[in-house]
């Protein structure tokens, strides 16, 4: 555990070879965390890892906290991290939100970055949470059926309406509410990865993963609602600020959750990018597609310190 000021305390690992490739792992959401599953990307003997739960989330504490939360804190609790560690400089991991923050990181601090490695690409405005909550329910009708039915007060609303209705149902005092809220989230999340879009059951838990559910969507809606305390604009800004720096690009063809033409975008105006579309991936890093397509953008910059050897799309 790391103290980082304003009473949060986060949790990190760090892994791997010491004497290997330094990495940073960002996790998404926002209000997600890591897993076992995160590091098994990493080669153990190829990489001095170093992944954590951001303000707020997972094993950071305190859990669901959203005072002093805001994406300033994160990229200063970053270098508070990098700094503790002794670590000069490390190459950005990151997907969807992750993908976010690590563009965010590396225009605020280039010098300390390696390079980037970004996944399913979230760039954090109104659009993209339009789409989530609002557009793919085109593509997805019975599952978003179920989200609208399953939210306090928004069955019959206006469908433009819906996103502002999850983020304040998640909030709601009412903690059967706020439940009921989450646990439609979580179905409408993940019928967007499942096969044919099929709606899936609304998720059972027992009262202590009920409770640190509705933490971490009570930290994504925070985020969401406040676009993510960065905004589109900001997000493809930054993006144009990298300069040369290495930055590989990699988003499922399949993505539904963030958008594929989010990738385009920010290869677009980030100067030193490539970008793979990935054939048969969705939004997961852990669809067999994309994970070897991670380890191998990985293992490509640890043996060339960039992305060149890496089968990618090009716009140049």
């Amino acid at each position: 555990m790391l103290e980082v000021g304003d009473g949060h305390r986060l949790y990190y690992e760090h892994c791997g070879n010491p004497d290997g490739l330094p990495v940073v792992f960002m996790h998404g959401g926002p209000g997600s965390g890591c897993s076992p599953q995160h590091r098994r990307l990493l080669d153990p003997d190829r990489f001095r890892a170093v992944l954590f739960d951001q303000r707020g989330c997972g094993r950071s504490q305190p859990r669901g906290a959203l005072v002093a939360n805001t994406t300033q804190h994160l990229l200063a609790d970053i270098e508070s991290l990098r700094a503790h560690l002794g670590i000069d400089r490390w190459l950005v991991m990151g997907g969807s939100w992750g993908s976010s923050l690590g563009v965010a990181y590396c225009a605020a601090h280039p010098e300390r970055c390696l390079g980037a490695l970004l996944r399913g690409i979230f760039l954090t405005g109104r659009e993209d949470i339009d789409w989530f909550f609002r557009g793919a329910g085109a593509l997805a009708p019975e599952a978003w059926a179920t989200l609208a039915a399953g939210v306090e007060g928004v069955y019959g609303v206006e469908p433009e309406r819906l996103a502002a209705q999850v983020l304040s149902a998640v909030h709601a005092a009412d903690a059967a509410v706020a439940a009921r809220a989450v646990r439609h989230w979580m179905a409408w999340e993940g019928a967007l990865s499942a096969p044919g879009l099929a709606p899936l059951p609304v998720p059972a838990m027992d009262a202590e993963a009920m409770l640190a559910a509705i933490d971490k969507y009570r930290v994504q809606a925070h985020y969401l609602a406040h676009a993510c305390f960065l905004g589109e604009e900001a997000v493809l800004g930054m993006a144009g600020q990298l300069g040369a720096m290495p930055v590989c690009i990699l988003h499922g063809r399949l993505d539904l959750v963030c958008r594929p033409v989010n990738a385009w975008r920010l290869h677009e105006v980030a100067g030193g990018s490539r970008l793979l579309f990935v054939d048969g991936a969705g939004h997961s890093p852990f669809d067999a597609p994309m994970s070897r397509a991670i380890i191998d953008a990985l293992h490509g910059f640890h043996l060339h310190g960039d992305f060149r050897s890496i089968a990618l799309h090009e716009n140049r």
